[in-house]
């Protein structure tokens, strides 16, 4: 067994009061390794997204423990949430985010400027299979392609934690499969827990653990024996 990376117990997320209030998580109580690539699953507002924003500090939960290793992410302040995402968590999310007039390498290397030990930009490029296409520009590379830019950008500062948003959302079928190939050679590479949330049910035989949300709570949990190459993934 790997380490305990998150420890979370009796989460949850208000949002709004009286009439309006809206229970994004409602008790949830989950334990994620290192090394693991986890899929949650589940419809549009059954809390997956809400999840990921606490696990990546972008958000803090209503009530419930957190625990990132040692530390309580529930406690942190405004300057340690952000020492975490900067050395901690990578961030794929459905839409690029990149910048139109840098390169691809270029790109990358914008986390040079926050990152203790960085990957050079190339060899983040060349683990999503773009060393081909170093200097190209946003606008010359496919929707595919800018989306393994944005995952060798993340990557690039070696995140033990990599957090991905339906990340194969925007994408066609094929295409799709390449981003999931690039994301599962890096889970097996670098070693980086990896959780995807996605509602796309052919998505979990990729994963060690699936984990099905429903209504802002862990319905279901299942661990696979084999991780299924994403080539095999039937769409």
């Amino acid at each position: 067994m790997h380490e305990q990376v998150f420890r979370v117990r009796d989460l949850t997320k208000v949002y709004g009061s009286g009439t309006a209030e809206v229970r994004a998580l409602d008790g949830v109580d989950l334990d994620l390794y290192g090394g693991e690539l986890v899929v949650l699953l589940g419809p549009s507002g059954s809390g997956k997204t809400t999840l990921l924003n606490n696990l990546g500090g972008l958000d803090l939960p209503t009530s419930g423990e957190l625990w990132y290793r040692e530390m309580d992410l529930t406690t942190a302040d405004d300057s340690e949430l952000t020492r975490y995402r900067r050395d901690s968590v990578g961030f794929i999310f459905q839409f690029y985010n990149l910048i139109p007039s840098l390169t691809a390498r270029e790109n990358v290397a914008l986390i040079n400027e926050i990152a203790n030990d960085p990957m050079e930009p190339e060899a983040a490029l060349e683990m999503v299979n773009l060393g081909g296409r170093l200097d190209h520009f946003p606008a010359q590379l496919s929707g595919g392609e800018q989306q393994r830019v944005a995952i060798a950008r993340a990557i690039a500062k070696r995140p033990e934690v990599l957090l991905c948003d339906e990340p194969t959302g925007a994408l066609d079928v094929r295409t799709g499969i390449v981003v999931l190939e690039a994301i599962q050679r890096i889970n097996r590479e670098l070693g980086t827990l990896t959780v995807v949330i996605t509602h796309n049910a052919v998505m979990a035989d990729m994963a060690d653990r699936v984990i099905n949300f429903s209504d802002g709570r862990v319905q279901q949990e299942r661990r696979n024996l084999t991780r299924a190459p994403a080539s095999s993934l039937k769409w």
